[in-house]
């Protein structure tokens, strides 16, 4: 039962999101389709321990949560008293997309299609990462910055203003493709951001949501070649992960930057990012946009042999224009902690001040603050990064590791 339920589980994981993205395209209705494919998960936990679990587990699922979406609409069908169009059973049955769509990924297609010109910006990309990426809304307000309390609303807003106003799923036309343009970025960048740092778990990073984002990045780049903004995503999505190899030790703990040992970067990753990042500059006549500026920081790091050898006032430079043109919390942070490399730790910790709390700036405060020799100010902030908000497993042991060489040094008699 268990290597059953395991192997269920974890299709679901990696490949539920797929799923649910064809039976939205066929159906056209997202409650339907997520009850249709948890219907599926489970006859799936019966089915196999007879059978044995299939060769082609997500082809299973896929064709069973269609089967499963027919059962659900003739059974609502009869209670109503009225039988469904037949057209829905034979779409629902064909379940191919039309020959002159110009996005064929399902998931690709879905995320278009949830980046409705009606809804807001945070909204579309909010109900992407839910709906079709499988996110919480816990994982969503960590990604945008906001509260869950806040997202969840957002998510139900958005949910009900698609069944007033009848909006429906389809993909738009390739003349509406760049008006969504910049959603679908935003919500292929957040979900490999997800995947990356994610917010709980007992990982430091998901490989499979790493993964998930650069394939839809590399999909996104190849439908629209000339666009420079899905070039520069995706540049940035290879030079992040290209140092993935040595955020964690063999241990499973994080592994700062400044340790971090830089023979384990990808430096085909890095080779490709970087022309991927010039090439998109070359396409918007040098003036960048935020995912060109985050893809020169990540190229400036990978370009240098160690991190003493980084050019912290370049970087300070392209935070600067990341700020003035996209302004958020998350750039300001990492701004504040380049403002600090340069030896600037007094007006680094002033910026701070004006900086939304978080648990992330507790933490940074605690490192600056440490460098002052205020450890036992430092283990204060430690304690609010820590009780502030959820983390990784290995996120929340690194910060208390610190906590507890704080506290040692701030035991140390002065002098």
């Amino acid at each position: 039962m268990n290597q059953r339920y395991d192997v269920v589980a974890d299709t679901i994981r990696i490949e539920g999101t797929r799923i649910l993205a064809t039976l939205i395209r066929t159906v056209g209705d997202v409650q339907l389709a997520e009850d249709a494919v948890q219907e599926a998960a489970l006859a799936a936990l019966g089915a196999w321990e007879v059978t044995g679990v299939p060769p082609e587990p997500r082809a299973w699922l896929t064709v069973t949560a269609r089967r499963k979406a027919i059962d659900i609409i003739r059974r609502e069908g009869a209670r109503a008293g009225k039988e469904r169009a037949g057209a829905d059973l034979i779409e629902l049955s064909r379940g191919e997309p039309d020959s002159d769509e110009v996005v064929h990924d399902d998931l690709l297609r879905l995320i278009f299609t949830c980046c409705h010109p009606s809804l807001s910006p945070p909204t579309r990309v909010a109900l992407a990462l839910r709906t079709l990426c499988g996110l919480s809304s816990a994982q969503i307000a960590d990604v945008l910055l906001t509260t869950e309390v806040a997202t969840t609303k957002r998510l139900v807003r958005a949910r009900q203003k698609i069944a007033a106003a009848r909006i429906p799923y389809r993909v738009p036309p390739e003349a509406e493709l760049p008006e969504r343009l910049p959603a679908v970025c935003a919500v292929i960048h957040s979900l490999y951001t997800a995947g990356h740092a994610p917010s709980e778990g007992e990982a430091a990073y998901d490989v499979d949501v790493c993964a998930e984002g650069i394939r839809l990045a590399e999909l996104l780049y190849t439908l629209l070649p000339g666009q420079p903004t899905p070039t520069a995503v995706l540049a940035l999505l290879l030079l992040t992960e290209a140092r993935r190899p040595a955020r964690v030790d063999e241990s499973g703990e994080v592994v700062t930057l400044d340790l971090q040992d830089r023979s384990r970067w990808d430096q085909s990753l890095i080779t490709r990012g970087v022309g991927l990042l010039n090439e998109s500059l070359e396409r918007s006549d040098r003036q960048a946009d935020a995912y060109q500026l985050q893809a020169a920081i990540a190229a400036e790091h990978a370009r240098v042999p160690s991190y003493t050898a980084t050019d912290w006032r370049e970087i300070v430079r392209l935070y600067d224009l990341l700020v003035e043109i996209s302004p958020s919390p998350a750039a300001e942070l990492a701004r504040v902690v380049a403002i600090a490399e340069t030896g600037e730790v007094d007006a680094a910790l002033n910026l701070l001040d004006a900086i939304p709390p978080s648990s992330r700036r507790h933490a940074i405060r605690a490192e600056l603050l440490a460098r002052h020799h205020r450890y036992a100010e430092a283990v204060q902030e430690l304690d609010e990064a820590l009780a502030t908000a959820p983390a990784t497993h290995p996120e929340r042991a690194h910060r208390e590791r610190r906590r507890a060489h704080f506290q040692q040094l701030a035991a140390r008699p002065a002098g």
